[in-house]
C-alpha cells in the first residue's frame, strides 16, 4: 500500500510557475480580511503559519509572507497529471483530494518491481513532468502508509515493512492515530496513553474500559497497524453542500434565514441533477470568534428544497443565540441515497407532491433562463 502526498501543493505550484517566489514565505488564500490560508510554503511554516488558519492571524505570524490568490483550474491540472502517473503502475489509485491518494500495488509487482521500487519510479516520473515534489509512504496497510507519507516532508519516501510495524509506530504521538481528535487525544492523556507504543501496550478490553467500546477496540487495532480497509476506487460523493463566508459579520436573523434558504435551494438543485436523495440535513454556523457550531437532523428521503431548507432553518434557530455575530453559514446533506433504493420513511415528515412538483417546475425555469430568474422568496434579499 502506497500513500502519495504533494508537498505543500498549491504554494509549490506558485513557486513553480514564478520563479522569483523560490525561497519566500507563499501563502495561498487568506490575502482578504476574513479569509482563510488554503496552504503555504515551507518557508512560511517555519513562521508558524499553517492550513486553515485565519488570514488575520498568518499575517502576524508572517508579515513578510506573499499572500496570493487561490487558482483552482492550475492545481487541477497538475493534479491530472499527478493521477495519470498513478495510473500507469495501478488501477487501484483512491484520490482523497487533489494532491493525495492511495495506491494499491500488490498486483503490480512482476511488472514494475515491489512496493519501494514502484514508489521511486512514481516520485522520478512527477519530479519529471510536473517539476514538483511528492512525498511516498510504502507499508502494508493504509494507515501506517498515511502515517510515513507524513514524516520525511518535503520529497520523502519511507518504508515501513510488516515486520517494522510495531515498532515504527511506538514513538509517535496519539495525535497520530487515525480517529484521535482533539477530545479524544486529550483523554488519552489523561490515561497515560501519550505515545502510540502506550496504546499497544494495553490491552484491547481495558481501552474499551477508558475510552468507550468503539474507540477503544478501534485504536487497539489501529495502534498494532491492524488496518484492513481496501483501496476504495471512484468514491460516491458522500453528501452535498454549500457555504458561504461573509465579509462582515452577519447579525441579523432573518438574513441568516434567507442566506440558509438559498443554500438550501443550491443543495436540492445539485441533489436532483445528480439523481440523490439526502436522509441528513447539517448546517454549520462558525461565529465571528471562528468557534464552529454543527448540527444535524434526520428527514425523509428528499431533494426538496423546502424540507432542506426548513430543517436548516429549525437547526440555525436552535443553535444561535441571536447576538453573536457570524461569519460562516453551511448546508449540507448526507447519507445519500437513489430514489429507487428501498430506504424506511414513516418515522418522519416527507415532502408534499405539489412543493415537489414546483421544485422541478424550478428548475425547467432556471435551465432555459438561468438560476436567477426565479428565486424563493425568503432568499430574494441576496439577489
Amino acid at each position: 500500500m502506497l500513500h502519495a502526498d504533494m508537498d505543500a501543493f498549491f504554494a509549490a505550484v506558485e513557486q513553480r510557475d514564478r520563479p522569483e517566489l523560490r525561497g519566500k514565505p507563499v501563502i495561498v488564500g487568506g490575502a482578504g480580511p476574513r479569509s482563510v490560508v488554503s496552504t503555504c510554503s515551507y518557508e512560511a511554516r517555519k513562521y508558524g503559519v499553517h492550513s486553515a488558519m485565519p488570514g488575520t492571524t498568518a499575517r502576524k505570524l508572517c508579515p513578510q509572507g506573499i499572500f496570493l490568490p487561490v487558482r483552482s483550474e492550475a492545481y487541477g491540472a497538475v493534479s491530472r497529471q499527478v493521477q495519470e502517473v498513478f495510473h500507469r503502475y495501478t488501477p487501484l489509485v483512491e484520490p482523497l483530494s487533489l494532491d493525495e491518494a492511495f495506491l494499491d500495488v500488490t498486483g503490480s509487482s512482476q511488472l514494475f518491481g515491489d512496493g519501494e521500487a514502484i514508489a521511486r519510479s512514481i516520485k522520478a516520473d512527477v519530479l519529471k513532468e510536473t517539476r514538483l515534489t511528492i512525498s511516498v509512504g510504502v507499508s502494508p496497510c493504509k494507515f501506517v502508509a498515511k502515517v510515513a507519507s507524513d514524516l520525511d516532508k518535503p520529497d520523502g519516501l519511507v518504508i515501513v515493512p510488516p515486520d517494522r510495524v510495531l515498532n515504527f509506530l511506538a514513538p509517535l504521538p496519539v495525535s497520530c492515530l487515525w480517529g484521535a481528535g482533539r477530545d479524544m487525544q486529550e483523554r488519552m492523556i489523561r490515561h497515560g496513553l501519550r505515545t502510540i507504543g502506550d496504546v499497544q501496550q494495553r490491552p484491547s478490553e481495558e481501552l474499551q474500559r477508558l475510552l468507550g467500546n468503539a474507540a477503544g477496540a478501534h485504536f487497539a487495532r489501529i495502534s498494532r497497524g491492524q488496518d484492513d480497509r481496501p483501496v476504495v476506487t471512484g468514491h460516491p460523493a458522500k453528501s452535498v453542500g454549500h457555504e458561504n463566508t461573509f465579509g462582515t459579520d452577519l447579525v441579523d436573523r432573518e438574513e441568516c434565514h434567507g442566506v440558509l434558504v438559498d443554500q438550501s435551494d443550491k443543495v436540492g438543485r445539485r441533489l436532483r441533477k445528480a439523481g440523490r436523495l439526502g436522509r441528513t440535513v447539517r448546517i454549520k454556523v462558525r461565529l465571528g470568534d471562528f468557534k464552529t457550531l454543527t448540527r444535524q437532523a434526520a428527514v425523509a428521503p428528499t431533494d426538496n428544497d423546502f424540507v432542506i431548507g426548513k430543517a436548516a432553518v429549525d437547526l440555525f434557530d436552535g443553535v444561535w443565540d441571536g447576538k453573536t455575530g457570524i461569519r460562516l453559514l453551511g448546508v449540507a446533506v448526507g447519507n445519500l441515497v437513489r430514489p429507487e433504493e428501498p430506504v424506511q420513511t414513516d418515522l418522519f415528515t416527507e415532502g408534499d407532491g405539489q412543493s415537489d412538483r414546483l421544485v422541478r417546475a424550478l428548475d425547467t425555469i432556471r435551465d432555459r433562463y438561468g438560476r436567477r430568474a426565479i428565486r424563493h422568496g425568503a432568499s430574494a434579499m441576496k439577489a
